[in-house]
């Protein structure tokens, strides 16, 4: 339901690209390669049973526990613009 001077998609587009976003945000997190031995952020040994799950694992598990919090509390906003901005 926008109104104003946005166009008649204007909220479907905002929502798409929120989408969109997340979905490349989730992708460029994904591991690929081999796991590492040691965390690259702590030097902490990353245990065998977590490198054989996760193949590419670069994070023991507390460094990507914190990793996922500061990632979870700054991916709720839409980073390619606020939604006044679009709707104009």
């Amino acid at each position: 339901m926008a109104s104003g001077w946005a166009h008649d998609g204007a909220v479907q587009d905002q929502i798409d690209a929120t989408v969109n976003s997340a979905v490349e945000r989730a992708r460029s997190r994904l591991t690929v390669g081999d796991s590492l031995e040691f965390c690259e952020e702590c030097d902490a040994e990353i245990p065998e049973k977590r490198r054989q799950v996760i193949p590419g694992v670069r994070l023991c598990i507390a460094c990507q526990s914190e990793f996922e919090d500061h990632d979870k509390a700054s991916s709720l906003y839409n980073r390619s613009g606020s939604k006044d901005s679009q709707l104009r």
